[in-house]
This record gives structure tokens, sequence and C-alpha cells, in this order.
């Protein structure tokens, strides 16, 4: 029986999943996520396509059915909160795919992980050294490590990345939008609607969850220089500035932006890298390939997973190979939502009034239902 030992960055989505299928591969997992326990987020996501298969396989497609949202259309308004167009879900997609909670989905995963998995909270990875046998790690908090391999599954802004492959910039790429997210303090009007309303150049959407709302705020914007995706007081600024004079809901959504200690921020982005694996070090989820906002993140990210667990498999005595191979198959799941994310960004947060106007009467294309099923995205997985 393979006794490798791997250490995952990341307690997200990939990285339980990874968990799980690796320790079935007869491999031995640690898992360390940098947050004290489970992180929380409402928004949801979407489990589709191949992730439906990875979830059946792990037993899950009755639990992530009774955690799904109640959301059957998604409803455009104008100034004035009057309707301008209606999109039944019911279009989009098959009936074996599930929309939940963030939260609900991390929290399912992990606990079908917890009992194959060593899992270690409130720590993350200062530095790796590697050789032809494994991964000498040093942690912030806990006494250093040796690894036979280290997976970075810790996100848009992974650490694992920056140690192992060079600075973010080199990697990540500013999509031209902003996006924030806020739990709100009502419960919503309606459990079954999502709600979205638009400017030229900017959105703002009101998500049912599980009975606790979610308003979302995306809007066109240059890259900052230097932008710090944990400094609040700037991204309240750049929403205050952006949503100015604007209609609807918005004025009384952003006094609840002002006085948030939970707001999430960030940029828009898209991991691009030449090869996700240096060594015994490889990366997944949204470290390696990160889609964002428009993207099927989360189904991406199990998908990933459960390849590259299985590659592993395959040649647990040639992990270079496996992840040659993890990644010729993931890339072909992920390069079309990559190229998709502009065009998505166009149809969401049209830029001019003559734009909003076409995206409305043509609020039954298909594009547009599958990218606004998304549009309350998950923290990075």
């Amino acid at each position: 029986m393979n006794e490798q030992t791997v250490l995952i960055s990341g307690a997200g989505i990939a990285g339980p999943t990874l968990a799980y299928w690796l320790a079935r591969a007869g491999y031995r997992p640690t898992v360390v996520e940098r947050a004290k326990g489970l992180r929380s987020s409402g928004s949801p996501v979407d489990v589709r396509g191949p992730a439906t298969h990875v979830a059946a396989e792990m037993g899950l497609t009755g639990k992530l059915r009774e955690a799904s949202t109640d959301v059957t259309a998604l409803k455009f308004v104008d100034d004035a909160g009057r309707r301008t167009g209606r999109v039944a879900m019911s279009v989009l997609g098959s009936g074996d795919d599930v929309e939940l909670s963030r939260t609900d989905l991390a929290a399912i995963l992990y606990e079908t992980a917890a009992d194959r998995a060593e899992f270690v909270f409130h720590d993350s990875i200062t530095e790796l050294h590697q050789d032809d046998g494994g991964v000498d790690v040093t942690f912030e908090r806990g006494a250093p490590r040796r690894f036979d391999l280290v997976i970075g599954a810790d996100g848009l802004h992974s650490g694992v990345r920056r140690l192992a492959f060079g600075p973010e910039h080199a990697f990540v790429e500013h999509m031209g939008v902003y996006i924030a997210t806020l739990p709100l303090a009502e419960p919503p009007a309606d459990r079954t609607e999502l709600v979205m309303y638009n400017s030229p150049g900017r959105a703002v959407a009101v998500h049912p969850s599980r009975g606790h709302a979610i308003a979302a705020f995306m809007f066109r914007g240059a890259e900052v220089p230097g932008f710090d995706y944990r400094n609040t007081a700037l991204h309240k600024e750049m929403l205050a500035e952006a949503y100015a004079g604007t209609g609807w809901r918005v004025p009384e959504l952003l006094a609840q932006v002002r006085d948030a200690d939970d707001l999430y921020f960030d940029s828009v982005s898209r991991v691009r890298m030449d090869s996700w694996a240096a060594g015994r070090i490889v990366l997944a989820g949204d470290a390696a390939s990160c889609v964002s906002l428009f993207g099927d993140g989360s189904t991406l990210a199990m998908a990933g997973a459960y390849t590259l667990a299985q590659e592993l498999g395959r040649t647990p005595g040639d992990p270079a190979a496996a992840f040659r191979r993890y990644e010729a198959e993931h890339r072909k799941l992920v390069e079309p939502k990559q190229r998709n994310v502009s065009a998505a960004a166009a149809m969401l947060i049209p830029a001019t009034r003559r734009g909003l106007v076409a995206r409305n009467l043509g609020t039954r294309l298909m594009p547009l239902v599958s990218a606004a099923r998304r549009l309350v995205p998950a923290r990075a997985a």
C-alpha cells in the first residue's frame, strides 16, 4: 500500500476533495488552512457537470440536494424596481446540477474527508525546500515537517504558488471588473428569485441564498496599482465612488457596506500558467487556473482534485508523470471557461445603456443564464 505523505494547502473546495481521494488511493494527506476554522461564505456556488460525478462517487448527492437553494428564476429590474426581464433557471443545465452555499459545500466536503486526513487550522506555509526525495516545509506556527508531495489548493492569492513559482503579478491577470459580496441584515423578500439591477458598467444583485440574503456588487474598473485585496477601507471607498448616483436599492445597500465588518472584495482575475507543477509541488483549483467570477469555480475545483488524485494513484512512484497527465486532462475543462470570461462580463455588466437594452431583450439566451447563475461568487476555492 502506498504510504506517501501529501501536504495540501487550503481547506476550501479543492483541498478536502483532494484529501478524500488521495486517502482512498493510499496516500496520507495533511490539510493546512490559514483560517481558524472553515471559512464562512453564504455565496452560492454550483456543483455541475463533472463535479456531480465526483460528488456521487463520494456518496454526497443526497447531502448536496438537502443543502441546495430554492432559486428558480433570475429577475432584472430598473431604477424603480420594475421588472425588465426574467429567466427561469430550469432552462439551464441538467437535473443533476445543484446550487448551494459555499459554506455548506465546504462543510460537507470537510466532514467527508475529516476521518481520512489530518486537518491543521490556523497555520500556513512560509517556506518550501524540495529535493529529489521530498519537500521540507516550514510553517508559520507549527514545527517544520517533511512531505513527499505538496499541493497548493489555496486559492487565487496562493501562498504555495508564490513560494514555488514566483510572485502573483506574473500569473494573475485583472479582467477589468471588481466584485464585492456582503451578507444582508434582512431575510429575502422571495426565496425563489435572484434579483439583478444594472446601470452602465455596474451591476448589483441580491441572492436569497437559504433565507439569508446576500448582495453582490460588480463594476468595471481599471487595475489599481498595488491593489490589496485585504484593504477594507479602500474597498469601501471604491464601492461608494463606483455606485454614486445609482438607483434601485443601491443607496440602502451601500449604507450596509459602510457599516460592514465582513465585506468581501477582490479583483475579477484570471490565473494563467505555463505549468502547474514544479518538481514535487503542484497546484490545484483557483491557485492553478482561476476563472474567477463567471466560471464554474467549485465545479472545476472538485473535478480537478479528482483527476489529480486519480493520476497520482495510477503512478505513485512517478509523480511528475501524474502531474503531466492531470494537467493535460484538466486544461480541457479550464481553458474554455477562461476564454469566456470577457464575453460573460460583457453580458452581465454591459458598459453602455444600449448594451443594457440589448441584454434585457435577450434574457433567454443561454450564455447569459449560465453566467448569471453564478453572479454571486464564492471565495477562491
